[in-house]
């Protein structure tokens, strides 16, 4: 008798095939096909040659990203799809960092002892590498640049949905809190014409900042400030943003963060937060298998609504609400008390 739906095996299948998936778009990625295939379609042959691949071996992992609609086959030509262009280095929405960081050396050695972090509590990272993740980023500055430019890519695709969600333009002083390159900021100074903004980051979350913000057209309106937000946050500000800031952290760390945003903030000031915003209780979430790799890579967590509002109310914000955008990313926003 025939069944309805897939069967236990196919849906186990589904997931653990997702591995092989993942490494053809990062072999893809590393050889650099996308960009080969950019201004039209080609043969295996012809890639082959541009490539100095092994047309046989090319030809095979073509037809698997045909499978997984990176790639069009028609003729024997292969082209990009639209999901094949975000492959392509540069490219507006490219993805090509982000799978580069995700599937970098550190993530897949600290994902394979996620037991580890179940068993002990403890930080998978930390007993691979013999110390916390943003410290071997620290002494390794290769592999904190990919870090950053995954991060810029990710955060590419979440901006323009935190600006449709989110009114920047009655702020005069928008202080960015570990915004990285400040692509976030740029787009909330976009918004908000009359607004300057500070942007706070270590000198190696910094590296293109002045770039980028140069290249978006509001350098001469934003701060550039290396820091440490554990120390201290520029005061004076209207509004603080953290994007993906307190996830990397344990409760007592984010608590510190948000407890110098507050202190910088004058009474009134506005907090933005923005985070995958976990649903209450045990209810299925894409954002549960970003917990788990905040629990192998950082040792932070990801939250519900109900405790950012419990770890905001406790550093002296008050009106604590939380909304969704049409991203993964969630709001949660708040008013210092």
């Amino acid at each position: 008798m025939g069944t309805d739906g897939p069967t236990v095996q196919d849906r186990a299948f589904g997931v653990l095939f997702g591995f092989w998936s993942s490494q053809a778009l990062l072999a893809a990625v590393k050889l650099g096909i996308a960009d080969h295939l950019a201004d039209g379609p080609r043969t295996a042959g012809e890639l082959a040659a541009a490539m100095g691949a092994h047309e046989p071996s090319l030809a095979r992992l073509l037809r698997a990203l045909a499978t997984l609609e990176a790639v069009t086959s028609e003729g024997g030509r292969y082209g990009l799809t639209e999901f094949g262009r975000a492959l392509v280095k540069g490219a507006p929405g490219s993805m090509r960092s982000m799978i580069l960081g995700v599937m970098s050396e550190d993530h897949r050695r600290a994902w394979a002892e996620l037991p580890h972090s179940v068993r002990t509590g403890e930080t998978a990272f930390d007993r691979v590498y013999g110390m916390p993740v943003f410290e071997y980023y620290a002494r390794h500055p290769d592999v904190s640049a990919d870090f950053n430019d995954a991060m810029t890519a990710g955060s590419a695709a979440v901006e323009a949905a935190v600006r449709e969600a989110f009114d920047f333009s009655p702020f005069g002083r928008i202080v960015d809190v570990g915004g990285g390159n400040g692509g976030l900021l740029a787009a909330a100074l976009e918004a908000a014409p009359k607004a300057a903004g500070v942007l706070l980051d270590t000198p190696a979350g910094l590296k293109g900042a002045a770039d980028l913000l140069r290249a978006r057209g509001v350098s001469e309106r934003c701060e550039v400030v290396p820091g440490d937000f554990f120390e201290s946050v520029p005061r004076g500000g209207d509004l603080y943003m953290l994007k993906w800031i307190l996830h990397d952290w344990d409760d007592r760390r984010a608590g510190a963060i948000l407890r110098n945003c507050r202190e910088a903030a004058a009474k009134g000031s506005r907090l933005l937060v923005i985070e995958a915003v976990l649903p209450d209780g045990d209810a299925p979430s894409p954002g549960r298998l970003g917990d788990l790799n905040m629990m192998a890579m950082t040792g932070g967590r990801e939250r519900s609504a109900a405790e950012y509002r419990a770890m905001i109310e406790a550093a002296g914000f008050v009106d604590v609400r939380a909304r969704e955008t049409r991203s993964p990313c969630g709001l949660v926003e708040a008013v210092a008390g």
